[in-house]
């Protein structure tokens, strides 16, 4: 049933169409609400759809799948291509001017973290992010060329670093590949299973040196030195075939201290420095430098060490986040979702964030969605303190067809995703995307091809 827009009916705008934005949709349109999803990117799924490995296609398609069943609920509105921002094509100000009540920022973590040491700005030094976009096929991520050298060090041994190091021993053939970590093997945050997709390339003489060296720290603090041998072992019963000297290691209790270039600017080095773990008065465990330095010799360096946000969209930011009340007012779960402004030392009232927009790199999909349903939740407890008004969804929709840019609709997106389902079946591929928007675009019928 579609609802009466002549009734009093909340208007709201989410910002941001990953899983967080789309589950926070949805439970505001089961309240009533009409929704507006605005979305960066032509397609909807944020990291759903351009953070996952490519190889994972059955996990894609099912995500897909939910993501398209939610679209389809009747009071929400998807527009895509649409980037909003201080420097984009509507500010958070113009979307109140419109008549929202209410705004919900999903925008995930677009900004990307460093450590701030020497070397950053030289040629081959990458963020993870940027590769993950790049061979996701996300543009114009796409279209840029990322050129990677024989020896690579990755920073961070989390997930995204797996799934570098796969793409880096599986498609870019690259010689070694050593994973950088500040602390030691019982604190990697990658899940053992992700282990599985490169564990042929494992260098397993160099990773049992490095544990054996981590050992007695371990020990000391009580960590089992064993458990990530056990995890290596049980996946080398696999016998996987043999990688063409091809290698992957950990480089355990090593903290970057700077990239060493060469004359032409090109990365040469990575140096860095012997740490000591030590367990705090609180129970944690914190890793300190020794003074004791050593060089990889490596031509490329990937930080994979987590995202920040992107200060650019409007909101106050204190380290990697956006501000939030510290004493909110509609916790949810004993977390706040409000945004905070310090300069008035007070709530921006109407602007909630949830998911990585909320906390930088915290979780997948499925934490993502509750992140994103809680912070719906949070909002409607809000919204509840408002006087009621009828939603103009004539008007805002009028708005946007004003901008004189193309705007991808729901409908326009079913059609992309037809054709690229078809593309796929004549390709005998199980997944087929476009690498640009305008090829996107075009197939649509959003913008026409030029005649020659």
């Amino acid at each position: 049933m579609i609802p009466d827009r002549t009734l009093p009916q909340p208007m709201l705008a989410v910002i941001g169409a990953g899983p967080a934005g789309l589950f926070a949709a949805r439970e505001l349109a089961n309240q009533g609400a009409q929704v507006f999803i605005l979305n960066r990117d032509i397609k909807p799924g944020g990291l759903a759809e351009y953070g996952i490995y490519p190889g994972k296609t059955k996990m894609k398609e099912g995500l897909r799948s939910q993501f398209q069943q939610l679209l389809n609920t009747p009071n929400i509105h998807y527009y895509g291509n649409l980037v909003i921002g201080l420097h984009g094509d509507l500010t958070l100000d113009d979307l109140r001017q419109m008549g929202f009540q209410a705004l919900l920022v999903a925008v995930g973590a677009q900004g990307t973290k460093w450590l701030g040491i020497p070397g950053e700005d030289l040629r081959g030094v990458y963020h993870a992010k940027d590769l993950v976009y790049h061979y996701n096929l996300l543009p114009p991520y796409s279209e840029m060329e990322f050129p990677i050298g024989k020896r690579v060090a990755v920073i961070g041994v989390g997930n995204v670093m797996m799934d570098i190091a796969h793409w880096l021993l599986d498609e870019q053939k690259v010689d070694e590949v050593i994973a950088v970590a500040r602390r030691g093997p019982a604190e990697v945050k990658f899940d053992k299973k992700e282990l599985e997709a490169i564990v042929g390339y494992v260098d397993m003489p160099a990773m049992q040196m490095e544990i054996q060296r981590a050992t007695p720290q371990m020990l000391d603090l009580g960590q089992d030195p064993d458990e990530l041998r056990r995890t290596l072992a049980g996946l080398l019963e696999k016998q996987p075939p043999p990688r063409n000297g091809m290698s992957f290691r950990m480089q355990f209790l090593a903290s970057p201290v700077r990239i060493l270039g060469d004359t032409q600017g090109q990365v040469c080095g990575l140096e860095v420095e012997q740490t000591m773990l030590v367990r705090t008065a609180t129970g944690d465990t914190v890793a300190h430098g020794m003074g004791l330095y050593q060089t990889l010799d490596v031509d490329t360096v990937i930080f994979a060490i987590g995202d920040q946000v992107d200060s650019s969209l409007g909101l106050p930011v204190k380290g990697t986040e956006f501000l939030k009340n510290p004493q909110p007012r509609y916790p949810i779960e004993g977390n706040s979702y409000e945004v905070f402004d310090p300069e008035k030392n007070q709530v921006i009232e109407d602007i909630f964030v949830a998911g990585w927009a909320r906390k930088a790199s915290t979780g997948l999909v499925g934490l993502a969605r509750k992140d994103g349903t809680n912070g719906a939740r949070a909002l409607l407890q809000y919204l509840a303190t408002l006087p009621p008004r009828p939603a103009d969804v004539d008007g805002v929709t009028e708005r946007l067809r004003a901008l004189n840019k193309p705007l991808v609709s729901r409908d326009d997106l079913f059609r992309l995703q037809a054709v690229e389902r078809e593309r796929a079946a004549q390709l005998g591929l199980p997944d087929f995307k476009f690498e640009h928007n305008l090829e996107m675009l075009q197939v649509m019928g959003l913008v026409h091809p030029l005649v020659k």
